[in-house]
């Protein structure tokens, strides 16, 4: 069953496109036709794009892995920082930090950086201080909050992106592209899919058909985290079964275990010779 329809991307304004004008002609292939100087998005093709993107975020999630959301559109902050809190996902809708993919390691010295000043402002540390170095302080707080706040709890390198308009995002794509990270976009007629791992063709400006592809895409996420958690409990039952058999087991096994002080009686083999040994000594004392 498919996750959209074409009804609803186009009450949505998924098949809007840019000015034929500005359009990328590598986007020709998703490209139904051209309307006042307008191109228009084949949705039939946004409609299967947006199928074969929400499996593929599925499995990434049932995994156990992380998908970081990037959207830096002031129409579409909003939208990409509540659908990945929802799922639980990182998301960066502020300036791109330049090296973030490519240069992870300094990004994260700046996150636990901001959690050092936490943990010093509440053990009291910073009492002592004045009160120009305290605003200082609180300054580069908010700062790097703003900036990596979003991105706190991504200890690794994601596992996938997700973009939206990838050609205002293109160094976000670049990084990945470089280090071979998948790649979700929803890409406009006026952007480069073939740096798209996964191509979701529509609008990227407006608000109602971003919010229509993310919520498709996130429900798939969800389904992904559900059945995560089906199999891992499923997994803790077996294990405390086992457990369970193997503690009943023990007592079985050791009550069919012979004592170590009961008396072994002589084997066959070896009272034979001895037999033998009789009759000769007796008869070389007769002799």
């Amino acid at each position: 069953m498919a996750r959209t329809n074409f009804d609803q991307l186009l009450q949505a304004g998924c098949h809007f496109g840019h000015l034929k004008r500005k359009w990328n002609p590598a986007m020709a292939q998703y490209i139904y036709t051209e309307r006042n100087g307008i191109h228009i998005i084949d949705l039939h093709k946004t409609v299967v794009k947006i199928d074969e993107a929400a499996d593929a975020l599925k499995q990434i999630a049932k995994s156990g892995k992380k998908i970081l959301f990037v959207a830096t559109k002031k129409q579409t902050k909003d939208i990409i920082a509540a659908k990945a809190q929802s799922v639980g996902m990182p998301y960066v809708i502020e300036r791109w930090p330049g090296g973030m993919l490519t240069n992870f390691p300094t990004i994260r010295k700046a996150v636990k950086k901001m959690a050092n000043i936490d943990k010093l402002m509440q053990d009291g540390t910073y009492a002592n201080l004045s009160k120009r170095e305290l605003l200082q302080i609180t300054r580069q707080r908010a700062k790097l909050e703003k900036n990596l706040g979003s991105i706190a709890d991504l200890t690794r390198l994601p596992s996938a992106l997700f973009v939206v308009d990838v050609l205002k995002e293109q160094i976000a794509v670049r990084e990945a592209n470089r280090l071979g990270i998948p790649v979700f976009g929803i890409v406009d007629t006026n952007s480069n899919p073939n740096n798209i791992d996964f191509v979701i063709p529509a609008n990227d400006d407006a608000k109602d058909s971003v919010e229509t592809i993310l919520t498709a895409c996130c429900d798939a996420i969800n389904e992904g985290l559900e059945e995560r958690k089906v199999e891992k409990a499923d997994e803790k039952a077996a294990d405390a079964q086992a457990e369970a058999e193997a503690a009943e087991e023990q007592p079985k096994r050791q009550a069919r275990r012979p004592r170590k002080n009961a008396e072994e009686p002589a084997p066959a083999v070896a009272a034979a010779p001895a037999a033998e040994e009789a009759p000769a000594k007796e008869e070389a004392a007769a002799e």
